[in-house]
């Protein structure tokens, strides 16, 4: 009870949300997912799957586990992909995640510099809004 209450506040320190929090025991987080808790192990070892381990070496599951468990069950059973492409797939997919995330932070920060641009304040080279004419061969 300790450990939860520990890890409660870690990942509240952490800034984690309710789907990050490890809460959940292998045997319910099987019954949750409809697997048995053999199969979170082989996935474990296949590396599908990182819980997270208390102090006294516990495997603890989050929500966002159990769907992630949910997806591999749906992909290879569903879809007939075999646990090495739904490993493939899943870190394609969050390699897509993180760089979506890079791009939005991008535009962000093209938007940012635009605004900052468009004020009147901004120093402009001379070069840019006038034209020397001598020296140049008419």
């Amino acid at each position: 009870m300790a450990d939860e209450r520990r890890d409660a506040r870690r990942s509240a320190a952490d800034g984690r949300g309710p789907q990050e929090r490890a809460v959940y025991i292998i045997s319910v987080a099987a019954e949750l997912a409809g697997v048995h808790p053999q199969t979170l192990r082989m996935y474990e070892r296949k590396g599908l799957l990182q819980p997270k381990r208390t102090s006294g070496n516990t495997r603890r599951y989050s929500e966002r586990d159990i769907e992630r468990i949910r997806t591999i069950q749906e992909l290879t059973q569903l879809g007939g992909i075999s646990l090495a492409g739904v490993k493939l797939f899943i870190e394609m997919r969050e390699q897509l995640e993180v760089m979506q995330r890079r791009a939005a932070e991008l535009e962000r920060e093209l938007q940012r510099r635009a605004r900052v641009a468009s004020t009147p304040s901004e120093i402009v080279p001379l070069h840019s809004v006038v034209r020397f004419t001598w020296g140049e061969d008419a």
